[in-house]
């Protein structure tokens, strides 16, 4: 699976290059650096939690998962995402200290690191950057976070050395770690959608609902539950009203939900005035006009 050995290479290369980074910074004390090897010490840390996770979810579903292992990979996202909240807060942390209380920062070596940073996370993102797991974007979106962090730093030092303004590194980490904790946040909303069985962001329910009464012979449609496993498998379930014959029916339904981005679709049919046992319904069936033109072979 191509997306798990990307995923375990950038693991490899992000936690070897954030030590390599913690030392930079110690050895150049600029708090821009460090706060990077924060951040890239989280993304690795997650990667590597992706990873396990990206490996339990590719599972085939057996009876006691019957879903599947999908959701091991969206739990690979929200430990990372908790990571990097906490990272960043730390980084805003210190960087506020450091404005507080200045200390010398050696410009020449930052900018010798930051191109090495730069050079280094370009070829991570380019190795990452095809996958379609929720996972796999994220981790794609760090390392292109890295790639322009790095760039900022380079940046930087290049107008600290200049300019002698060593609140610019204090800045940069700010920004930095902001920036981290917006997507991550955003992160976790789309997750926690996930688990609370939301209606997945591109499928709308009445509309589904519209085009299905539209298909000759449905009268009605209702207990429409639409939910995703991970963002990419989305199943539903509902039951349709009918008299007609129920194999061709249930391929075209099929036919449309697969059109609205729903794979896996589960129908109960009733015929028409049938008593559907949930009290919450009523079958309008004169609301549609559905019952007026049935074919009536007595």
């Amino acid at each position: 699976m191509k997306t798990e050995k990307n995923i375990l290479i950038a693991f490899i290369l992000n936690l070897l290059f954030s030590i390599f980074e913690f030392i930079g910074g110690l050895f150049t004390s600029s708090v821009a650096i460090v706060s990077d090897a924060v951040h890239d010490m989280g993304d690795a840390l997650s990667i590597g939690i992706s990873y396990f996770l990206e490996k339990k979810s590719k599972k085939q579903p057996d009876e006691v998962f019957t879903y599947g292992y999908a959701r091991y990979s969206v739990i690979g996202s929200v430990i990372t995402t908790l990571i990097l909240f906490f990272g960043s807060v730390m980084v805003i942390y210190n960087a506020i200290l450091r404005i507080i209380n200045p200390i010398p920062i050696n410009y020449s070596g930052m900018i010798i690191f930051a191109v090495f940073g730069v050079i280094v996370n370009f070829i991570a993102a380019y190795v990452t950057k095809d996958g379609d797991s929720l996972n796999q974007k994220a981790v794609n979106l760090h390392m292109l976070e890295d790639v322009l962090g790095w760039v900022v730093v380079l940046i930087g030092a290049v107008v600290m050395k200049f300019t002698d303004l060593w609140l610019i590194d204090s800045l940069m980490s700010i920004g930095v770690a902001v920036f981290i904790f917006i997507n991550a946040f955003k992160n976790l909303k789309e997750v926690l959608d996930l688990f609370l069985e939301r209606v997945p962001k591109n499928i709308c329910v009445d509309e589904i609902k519209e085009h299905i009464l539209n298909i000759d012979g449905v009268l009605d449609v209702h207990h429409i539950h639409i939910w995703s496993l991970d963002g990419h498998n989305n199943f539903a379930t509902m039951h349709i009203v009918s008299n007609e014959c129920q194999r061709e029916l249930k391929e075209k339904i099929r036919e449309e939900l697969l059109e609205h981005g729903i794979n896996h679709a589960t129908l109960e049919f009733e015929k028409d005035g049938e008593h559907c046992d949930m009290h919450h319904c009523h079958i309008e069936h004169n609301e549609h006009g559905g019952h007026h033109h049935h074919h009536h072979h007595h």
